[in-house]
Parts: structure tokens; sequence; C-alpha cells
């Protein structure tokens, strides 16, 4: 006669391996299992839906109409405003030539708007990969030295960061962006403000020596070193636009309505300067211009791209840095507006995106491209609803090269530089590096290891020393997981942590422990020495026989 306290449990039949393998590798790298829905279309349906997911246009241009538009329109154009002196200014960041910021901001929108997912992202130059290109591909070729090679091997870079971004996609291996953690991107992003504020401080007081490494102690070195070619008449003029464009980024605060002041802003600073220089003759005293910028629209540059092995670990080292640190900003900043509009954006469907804009930049005389956090705010605000707007950007942008282009030769390098500083003034996140203090210890030093690290030796080798940080501390979380004793809330069927609720109470002759991890060979031996631990602590306080251990509960939901 069977137990009647025993009752069997029917297990499914074991799946074969390669079942098991195939359904693992479903859920690990297509959790969102986007074909799901398409297993009981007809094959013509199965078609239409299977173009419209790899390429996004297909799936909302059907749909769009004039209203849609209008709201795009107003959107595209004053983020052209935003993204011209922008895009000088961070050519200059780069180290190239300033029209080829323009260049950058003219072809990744119309192959974005094709291939990416986001209805409010809009894409152009960024400042931190600028930066990071300046840094790396300078090390290898000075642009001042051999400013045609450096330019080779910064499309060459763009190239690679390219089938990087493309290949990450269509691998559906998002997941490596996952370890860069807001702590990290927090740290990283104030280090990189500090660095290219300090660098700006060249075209504020019109140095003509300055040094190429990207330390804060190298770079005040340089600016106390030339103190003779300082010119007190750049200082004024910068100071009073970096007080104008901080002047207006408050105003957005105090009144959201007025966010187009803030937009329009740097565009009003570039012409006003445009206007200053011409008349005042800027040059005569000390300030600096931008100078000739060539009317046209974008040459090929496919057959600079350069792949001699003497620079490919220089170029390909810069393409996969700058590429996940610019496909990493990218998608959190998609990601972060679709929230509000309680909308999905597809990670894997934007680095493919992103793959596509930077390989077909590259063959264009474009450098790397992602989606800028404030050109991204802009066009949010104005009230964009579709990816339309980065193709009237576009539009926008294809008529500045053809007919405006040589207008902005007389754009200050103060100007760009009061610019630059403004933009970054709004990267360093004080308030979250305190909430991390706060919350969590281990996080808070990540973000400063990234912070200084940026700060004080360099982008790539604060990048990696914040990323090994994450990465330990991932491992740390599932090798010594977190162990808490449970008790009863009185009056319910609540079992919680003793330490968290005091008022708890343990159940006589049981310990209940509740791990953090799944038990796996990692973390056997740790769990099984934390778990005598809590029963020799607990047989250690007790002083009645009727409270000894007699039953382990392990809680592992």
């Amino acid at each position: 006669m069977a137990n009647p306290s025993r009752q069997a449990v029917n297990f499914a039949a074991p799946r074969g391996f390669a079942t098991a393998f195939k359904a693992d590798c479903k859920e690990t790298f297509f959790p969102d299992d986007p074909f799901h829905e398409m297993k009981h279309e007809k094959p013509l349906n199965k078609l239409k839906k299977t173009i419209q997911y790899f390429i996004p246009l297909f799936e909302w241009l059907p749909n769009y109409n004039l209203r849609l538009f209008r709201y795009d329109l107003l959107a595209g154009i004053t983020i052209t405003s935003l993204a011209i002196p922008q895009g000088i200014s961070y050519a200059k960041l780069a180290s190239i030539p300033p029209i080829y910021g323009l260049y950058s901001s003219f072809i990744p929108p119309f192959v974005y708007s094709i291939f990416g997912s986001s209805k409010h992202l809009a894409v152009g130059t960024v400042a931190a990969c600028s930066l990071l290109l300046s840094e790396t591909v300078g090390a290898k070729a000075s642009p001042q030295d051999d400013p045609t090679l450096y330019l080779h091997l910064i499309f060459t870079a763009t190239f690679f960061t390219g089938i990087f971004q493309t290949a990450l996609g269509f691998l559906r291996l998002g997941i490596l962006v996952d370890f860069l953690s807001h702590s990290t991107i927090t740290g990283f992003m104030g280090g990189t403000a500090i660095i290219i504020c300090l660098q700006q401080l060249k075209g504020m007081f019109g140095l003509i020596h300055f040094t190429t490494h990207t330390d804060v102690v190298s770079v005040l070195g340089a600016v106390f070193r030339h103190r003779n070619e300082w010119r007190w008449e750049s200082a004024v003029v910068g100071i009073i636009f970096l007080a104008f464009l901080q002047f207006t980024r408050y105003l957005r605060q105090k009144r959201p309505k007025l966010f187009w002041v803030s937009a329009i802003a740097p565009m009003v600073v570039v012409v006003v300067g445009c206007l200053f220089a011409f008349f005042a003759h800027a040059e005569k005293h000390g300030i600096q211009i931008v100078g000739e910028l060539k009317k046209g629209l974008n040459p090929p540059s496919i057959q600079y791209l350069n792949f001699d092995p003497q620079y490919l670990p220089v170029t390909v080292r810069a393409g996969l840095i700058t590429g996940l640190i610019a496909m990493a900003e990218g998608i959190a900043i998609g990601r972060s507006f679709a929230i509000m509009k309680s909308e999905q954006t597809d990670g894997n469907k934007e680095m493919i995106a992103f793959g596509f804009m930077n390989i077909i930049g590259s063959f264009t005389s474009c450098y790397l491209t992602t989606g800028p956090f404030s050109k991204t705010a802009v066009n949010f605000n104005a009230g964009c609803r579709t990816a339309m707007s980065n193709v009237v950007m576009g539009f926008c942008m294809m008529l500045t090269l053809l007919f405006l282009a040589p207008l902005f030769r007389y754009t200050p390098l103060v100007a760009l530089s009061a610019i630059i500083m403004s933009a970054m003034l709004g990267l360093i996140n004080y308030d979250e590096m305190i909430h991390l203090f706060k919350v969590d210890k281990f996080d808070f030093v990540i973000c400063i290891a990234a912070f200084l690290g940026v700060s004080f030796i360099s982008m790539d080798v604060g990048l990696m020393l914040s990323v090994g940080l994450a990465l330990l501390r991932a491992l740390l979380y599932v090798a010594r997981p977190a162990a808490c004793k449970l008790g009863k809330i009185p009056n319910s069927s609540l079992y919680r942590d003793t330490e968290q609720y005091p008022g708890s109470t343990p159940i006589q002759g049981v310990l209940v422990l509740q791990l953090g991890s799944p038990i796996y060979f990692a973390n056997s031996t740790y769990i099984r020495e934390r778990v005598l631990r809590y029963i020799k602590e607990e047989q250690g306080v007790s002083d009645s026989k009727t409270d000894i251990i007699e039953h382990l509960l392990l809680d592992l939901s």
C-alpha cells in the first residue's frame, strides 16, 4: 500500500539535447520572439511582416499622412538649426575639417529613417565619440602633420564601427550593451564632459599651441604653459556667448514651452559670431575663425578607406570602442524617450540601423554618428511623430551644403567652444552621482572609477576600468548571492527578511532562508558555508532545547 503522506509527481518527458539547446538559445537571443505572430500567417503576409520587421520604414510609411508630416516638418527644421552648429563644433573636436561635420548630418539621417525603430531619435555626431576618435587615431597619425592620412583613418574607423554594430545587431548580441551599466555611463559621460570643457579653453583663450593629450593634468598644463598666447578679446566674446547659451538652457528648464529658444540658441551664436567676425575684422584682434567651407554635397570616400596593416590595429580599436559607446548612448536615449510615450524600441534593430548608418557614412565622407541626447530632446519636444523628422533634417542639410555652407566661414572658433562647453555642462549629472552614493556604494565606486579614469588617464582606459568593475560586480551577484533569514509577519501569511522587518517571527525549529541567485557550481560552496553559518548562529543564540533547528527551508523563488 502506498504511503498516503506522499504524492507522486508526473514530470514531462525529458527533451533531447538539440531541442533543449535550441530552446535555450531562442530564450537568450530572441526573448521578444519577433516572428511568433507570423506562424499562422499566409506566406504573402508573412513576407510582408518580415520586410516590415527588418525595414521599419515600411511599417509606418503606408499610414503616413499630411497631419503627421506637419509635426515632423517643424521638428526637422528645428533640429537642423541645432545640427549645423553642433556639426561644425564636433568636427573641430574630432580634429577634422568642419565641413565633414555637416556631411555627417546629411546622409546618416536618411539611412536611419529607413532602418531605425525609434520615432523620436534624431541622429548626428556626438562630442564624446568625436574626442575619443581624435584621441585614439591621433596617437598613430597627427591631424596637424598629416591631415590627409588622419582623415582617411577616421573614415576607416567609422567603417569598422559600422561593421561591429551591424554584426552585433544581426547576431542578436544586444546583451553586450547591458554590461555598460547606468553608473558606468554616468561616470564616463561626466568625465568626458570635464575633459571636453577643459579642451575648449584653447578656443576660449585663442591659443595656437596646445597638447594632444586629453587628461586634466596635461590640458591644464598646456593652458598655463602658453599664457603668453592668451587673448582677452577672445575670452570676453567666449564668456558672453557661453552666458547666453546657459541662460537659454535655464529658460528652458523654467518654461518648458520655450524649449525652441534653447534649440536655436547655438545657431544664433553662430550667426551673430559670423556677423561680428566679418564686420569687426576679428582675425586682426586674435579671434580665430573656421575658414573656408566648400559648397557641395558629400564626395565619395570609399576609395580612401585605409586597410594598411600598419594602421589596422588603431582603426579597429577606435571603431570597436567608439562603436560600443555610440551604440549604448543611442539605444539608451531612444528607449528613454520611447518610455515617455509608452512605446518600445528594438535594441537589435537600432544596432543594425546605426551600423548601416556608419558603413554608408564611411563611404560618403561622414564620420561616426549616433543618437545624441540634445538633438533627440529637441526633436521630441518639437512634437515629432515619426522618423520623417530625420528626412526633413537631411533635406535641410542638403540645402545648406548646396547654398549656405560658405557663409559659415567666418564662424569664430570661440563661438564653437562656447557651444560645446554649454552642451557638455549638461552631461555632468551630480544628482545621479549623489543618488548612487546613497543607494548603492558599489555602483558609486564604478561611476567614480569611470569619471576619474576618463579625467586623469584617458577615455578608453576609464571606460575599460569601469566596465571591468561592472563585470566583477555582476559576477559577485551570482557567485556570492545575498541570503537572508525569513520570518512570518504576524496575522498574515507573508514571510519577510527578519532584518528589514524586526516584527517578523521565526518558526520554531525551522530555519527559512531566501537566496538571491540560483545555485550553480560557482556559488554552491559559498551557499553551503553560508547556510551552515546561519545554522550555527541560530543554535548559538538559542537557550532552549526546543529551539534547536530541525528543518531547513530554502526559498529559491
